[in-house]
């Protein structure tokens, strides 16, 4: 069975991810990608949906795989458990990379698992010592067992730690130093845990590694307004990946583009779907601003030479 897949896939492996716009595979869009080929220049799945030996999904994405670019994005490996990495699970999604041969991997700055009891949300980390140790020694377990360089995600957040010892920028940058592991820089989480702590979101861009980051997301957020103890009303913002891209990502985004370069950027919408058309519609927004950085690259570069 293993001969055969490989096999089967010859020939495709050297779609690599693009420095342009591609949006996430989601089920409802899975029929128009097998018959129509709409013009996304590449995808991104959640590696746990592909988990199995066989199925419509996995054979619909075997056929997709062959058309178009493909990143996986885990959400489920929970790379800040102290317990460690549950050695199933990777297994599992080794065997998802294996056979389709995706591009770029990747993975969130976050915890899930305790005790095998699966949580379904991405929770916080304590910015400290102890937990950095934690989560490096992950991500190197991880790393060494696909084979392959893995992408962390800086999380979304509503809550901090009066523990922590350290900022999130800082904590980010230790990883990626520390483990060689590369970044997926989401501006949009950015954007949201800038609010909710109210933190600079340009001084996060300046103190990260961009010279690190291989992959962007965008996506969108909504405004929760609740009211505190004294009757103050408060708002935080709730990445929700459920609506159109605010304004002040995309400027963020851009912000972000001039300083690292075109880079393969995603734009997610995981609740409230859309038509693909209105996906399709947002996607082309971001390639537009890449489209301008590139030409903005491209010009700088040929003063330099002049």
């Amino acid at each position: 069975m293993a001969d055969q897949t490989r096999e089967a896939h010859t020939g495709f492996e050297h779609l690599g991810i693009p420095d342009r716009a591609g949006v996430g595979l989601r089920h409802p869009h899975i029929p128009a990608f097998v018959r129509e080929r709409p013009p996304a220049a590449w995808l991104e799945v959640h590696t746990e949906n592909y988990i199995g030996a066989g199925g419509p999904r996995l054979r619909a994405l075997e056929k997709i795989r062959q058309d178009y670019p493909l990143s996986c994005h885990g959400v489920g490996l929970s790379l800040g458990s102290a317990e460690g990495l549950d050695k199933g699970h990777l297994a599992n999604i080794k065997a998802v990379i294996d056979r389709f041969q995706p591009g770029l991997i990747s993975e969130h700055v976050s915890w899930s698992v305790t005790g095998g009891v699966y949580l379904n949300d991405l929770l916080p980390l304590p910015y400290t010592d102890e937990a950095l140790d934690i989560i490096c020694r992950n991500i190197e377990h991880a790393q060494e067992a696909l084979g392959r360089q893995m992408l962390v995600e800086n999380p979304s957040s509503y809550v901090s730690f009066k523990s922590s010892t350290m900022p999130e920028w800082e904590f980010m940058a230790a990883i990626v130093k520390r483990t060689g592991c590369g970044l997926l820089l989401d501006v949009n989480n950015i954007h949201v845990s800038a609010h909710n702590h109210r933190f600079d979101a340009n001084a996060y861009l300046d103190a990260v590694p961009l010279d690190k980051v291989q992959e962007i997301h965008v996506a969108g957020h909504f405004v929760q307004h609740f009211a505190d103890e004294d009757g103050t009303d408060r708002v935080i913002l709730i990445d929700d990946h459920g609506t159109h891209v605010e304004s002040a990502v995309w400027t963020l985004f851009r912000r972000a583009l001039e300083r690292v370069g075109p880079t393969p950027t995603l734009v997610e919408w995981d609740n409230n779907i859309p038509e693909l058309d209105v996906l399709l519609a947002e996607a082309r927004k971001a390639e537009l601003i890449l489209s301008s950085v590139r030409a903005q690259h491209s010009s700088m570069a040929n003063v330099h030479v002049a």
